[in-house]
């Protein structure tokens, strides 16, 4: 497409410094403010980037799935075994409700929201006898961050659009995730930092919307033999009757000796879904999520999809996942609290692999020694087996030893008398002595 560029995928082609005259006569139509804040001429915010498919898409997938993570708050065992800290007050904020209006799974959907598009999330903290029990959202675009001057402290003004007031918290008030940051204070914004790829995405957008909403032409000319005293009038009941898609292939009628003459446009000025297609792959390298995880399924294959979505949790997840966990150990609890508790997200369930790599990897487990028959119908969600059934047992193949006693034996095999045959001779009988073969 001649005003936007060329996808890089394109055929490479004759190139032009600037669009034909047809295309610039037919973008006169189109409502572009050609003055935003994006070379595109598209002004790109927070909220307008999310009119964007691909935008909408990796959100979409990224936030639900962080939502749908089981949270739990666990307390470290002395023998290595952590036990679920069901009885604190922060288990139940964490994993069930937040607040009186917002289940745990809204909560994290609204902050990684908030946390995809501004790189900052917010939630004010409630405390009740010295533990956090509430969390209530607060919308980012109405926060500032800065350091005070005088105390050098951290200062957080949050702008209240209900009551019209503003607020001025301390940090021991506020939940605060960041994302990427360069000063350590605030994160920086997703779409601020990718505004030209998500405006070329809107402009693009914008631009097909009006092209076939007026029938995929560019308008046309009409001829009129004398001097017209209204031409604008002329021109609104023209479109009036015969603009858009409704309105195609509608027989005109000419009155006056009136021509009309239609404007060509360029097959490379008509041929944007190229760009379009390239806007998503962009966009879903800002956010790092696979494209068929927002629908583009060009290049995926039955073999390389379980494989991307493993990386998709590696990658693109647990960086989350970590962000998340220390802001919750750093903010929700105090000094004494972390070195007893510690917040943890469950991601066997999305690094599952398919039934069949699942028993074959479980087999391997249980014939090793590492797995016993309730560690796996745990991982599968299935009821337990009585431990004295054998439930808890793990067991090994009967011609494996430990290495310890091979080593001994092995010791013990030479007695030094220079037995004909080999040195580690099985030993016959049971008198512990060797017996030299003949």
């Amino acid at each position: 497409m001649g005003i936007f560029g060329r996808s890089r995928d394109a055929p490479k082609k004759e190139r032009r410094s600037k669009p034909s005259k047809e295309m610039v006569e037919f973008m006169k139509g189109v409502d572009v403010d050609f003055i935003g804040n994006s070379q595109s001429g598209v002004q790109v915010d927070e909220l307008r980037s999310m009119q964007t498919s691909a935008v909408y898409a990796c959100v979409k997938i990224l936030a639900e799935t962080i939502a749908s993570l089981p949270l739990h708050l666990y307390k470290k065992g002395k023998d290595g075994k952590n036990e679920s800290a069901e009885q604190h007050p922060l288990f139940s904020c964490l994993y069930e409700m937040p607040n009186d209006e917002m289940t745990s799974f809204e909560f994290r959907e609204t902050m990684m929201t908030s946390l995809l598009l501004w790189g900052n999330a917010y939630a004010r903290k409630i405390r009740k006898n010295g533990h956090v029990t509430e969390l209530w959202y607060l919308k980012p675009n109405l926060m500032t961050v800065e350091r005070d001057t005088q105390t050098g402290k951290i200062k957080y003004t949050y702008s209240d659009d209900i009551t019209n007031q503003t607020i001025e918290y301390r940090p021991d008030q506020i939940f605060h995730i960041k994302g990427l940051s360069l000063d350590g204070v605030k994160g920086l914004s997703t779409i601020a930092q990718a505004r030209e790829a998500v405006g070329l995405s809107l402009a693009t957008e914008e631009y097909g919307a009006k092209f076939f909403g007026n029938g995929a032409r560019p308008g046309g000319v009409l001829e009129h033999p004398g001097i017209l005293k209204d031409p604008e009038k002329l021109r609104e009941s023209w479109n009036k009757v015969y603009q858009g898609t409704r309105n195609s292939h509608k027989v005109a009628v000419l009155e006056e000796g009136m021509k009309y003459h239609t404007i060509g446009i360029a097959p490379e000025d008509a041929q944007f879904l190229e760009t379009r297609k390239y806007q998503v792959n962009e966009i879903c390298r800002i956010f790092r999520v696979p494209p068929h995880l927002v629908g583009d399924l060009e290049r995926a294959t039955f073999s390389n999809i379980e494989h991307q979505s493993i990386e998709f949790v590696q990658h693109t997840i647990r960086p989350w996942l970590v962000r998340w966990e220390q802001a919750i150990s750093r903010s929700l609890l105090d000094e004494k609290e972390r070195l007893i508790y510690f917040a943890k997200f469950n991601v066997d369930g999305l690094m599952r692999g398919d039934y069949k790599s699942r028993m074959e990897g479980y087999a391997i487990g249980r014939q090793n020694g590492w797995l016993s028959i309730n560690d796996i119908r745990r991982l599968e969600d299935m009821s337990l087996v009585p431990a004295d059934k054998g439930g808890d047992d793990y067991l090994v193949n009967g011609n494996m030893t430990g290495a310890a006693v091979s080593k001994e034996k092995e010791e013990g095999g030479s007695d030094g008398e220079g037995q004909e045959g080999t040195p580690n001779a099985p030993d016959e009988g049971t008198s512990g002595k060797r017996k030299r073969k003949r």
